[in-house]
C-alpha cells in the first residue's frame, strides 16, 4: 500500500527535479565584455560606456552563445599591449587602448551569418575616453539597444541582441549592459522556488503519507 502511495510522489519528484535542472539550459547570444589583469581575462563589472580604461589597457569583447558570466566565453589568442600597439607610438593628450575582437566560432553565429575573423586593434583616444569610446575609433559600425547593451560590432551580428537560444524556460532575463545575464532568480531571489526547497516539499509530503497510512494501520490492528 505505502508503495502505491509514495510511487506518484516520487514520481512528481522526479519531474520537479528535471524541469529545475531544465530551467539553468538557457543560453544568450551575445558580446561579452572583458578587461586583462595580470595576464588573465577578467569578467567586466561595468558596461563599455562606463569604463574608462587607463592608458596601456587591455579590453576585449567575445560574441558567444553563454548562460551568465560564470560561463562566459573568454577572448582567444594572445593579448598583449606592446604587440597591439606596436605600431601606435604614443601622444601627449591621448591614451592607447588595446582592444581584442573575438567574433567567436560558427557554432555561435546567427543563423545565416559568418563570424568575421578575430582581431585587434589600437585607439588613441581622449584621456577621459571610455571603451565604448575606444571601440568605436576602430570598430565601426556599432549597434546598441535602448538599454546600453551592445549588440554588433562592426556590423556583426547583423541582427539579433542577446536574444535567448536554447534550453528551457526558466532563465527570464537578458544580458546587461555590463556583459552579465540578469536571472530571475538574481533579481528576485525569493521569486521562485529553489531545487532544494521542491525536494524538501516532496520529501515532507512523502513522510507524512507514510506516518498517515502507519497510523491507519495500527488503528485497524
Amino acid at each position: 500500500m505505502i508503495r502505491r502511495m509514495l510511487a506518484p510522489l516520487l514520481a512528481a519528484l522526479v519531474l520537479l527535479t528535471g524541469a529545475a535542472q531544465g530551467a539553468h539550459a538557457a543560453g544568450y547570444r551575445y558580446w561579452s565584455f572583458w578587461e586583462r589583469q595580470d595576464g588573465n581575462w577578467i569578467y567586466a563589472t561595468q558596461g563599455p560606456s562606463l569604463a574608462r580604461p587607463s592608458d596601456g589597457d587591455v579590453q576585449g569583447f567575445r560574441f558567444a552563445v553563454s548562460e551568465d558570466s560564470k560561463d562566459a566565453t573568454q577572448p582567444r589568442g594572445a593579448a598583449e599591449f606592446a604587440v597591439i600597439c606596436a605600431r601606435t607610438p604614443a601622444e601627449d593628450g591621448t591614451k592607447r587602448v588595446a582592444l581584442v575582437i573575438d567574433f567567436g566560432t560558427a557554432a555561435d553565429a546567427p543563423s545565416g551569418e559568418t563570424p568575421p575573423a578575430r582581431r585587434t586593434a589600437c585607439a588613441r583616444v581622449a584621456p577621459d575616453a571610455t571603451t565604448a569610446e575606444a571601440l568605436a575609433a576602430v570598430a565601426k559600425p556599432l549597434r546598441y539597444d535602448t538599454n546600453a547593451l551592445l549588440c554588433a560590432i562592426t556590423g556583426y551580428p547583423q541582427k539579433g541582441c542577446g536574444e535567448q537560444v536554447s534550453g528551457g524556460g526558466g532563465e527570464t532575463g537578458k544580458p546587461t549592459a555590463a556583459g552579465r545575464t540578469a536571472t530571475a532568480a538574481e533579481d528576485d531571489p525569493d521569486g521562485g522556488l529553489s531545487l532544494g526547497l521542491v525536494a524538501g516539499i516532496a520529501v515532507v509530503v512523502m513522510l507524512g503519507a507514510a506516518a498517515v497510512w502507519q497510523a491507519r494501520r495500527r488503528g485497524n490492528a
